[in-house]
């Protein structure tokens, strides 16, 4: 698969986690939660949304964005497991994990694209 190709699949894939991030905002407002995971979740929502954005426009910070979208899903089911207690801490930690090297490789992959366009 080509560089470009690669590109947009990465572009989609976080604008499709944005819309599976944004579509618990709406039963959050609706009923009794908790403020900071409503936080969470709508952080997740708008880094993936501007990663994506990022990505899809080769800009500069889209590497940062990309690494933040992994630092609030890490942080957010940090809080779940530790915090509230709504899922199994290892799973939760599991999760964070994976979500940060993801991230990481994520990152990589499109801060590479610099070196690219440059040369």
């Amino acid at each position: 698969m080509n560089r470009q190709t690669t590109l947009l699949v990465i572009a989609v894939a976080l604008a499709g986690y944005g819309v599976y991030a944004a579509s618990f905002v709406p039963a959050m407002l609706v009923g009794p939660s908790v403020p900071a995971l409503l936080l969470g979740f709508v952080l997740q929502a708008v880094c993936a949304f501007a990663a994506a954005f990022g990505v899809w426009r080769a800009q500069r910070w889209a590497a940062g964005a990309a690494v933040l979208l992994g630092v609030t899903i890490a942080g957010t089911w940090l809080f779940e497991g530790f915090i509230l207690g709504i899922v199994a801490y290892l799973y939760a930690l599991l999760v964070a994990v994976i979500a940060l090297v993801v991230t990481l490789v994520i990152a990589a992959y499109v801060n590479r694209q610099r070196s690219f366009v440059k040369a």
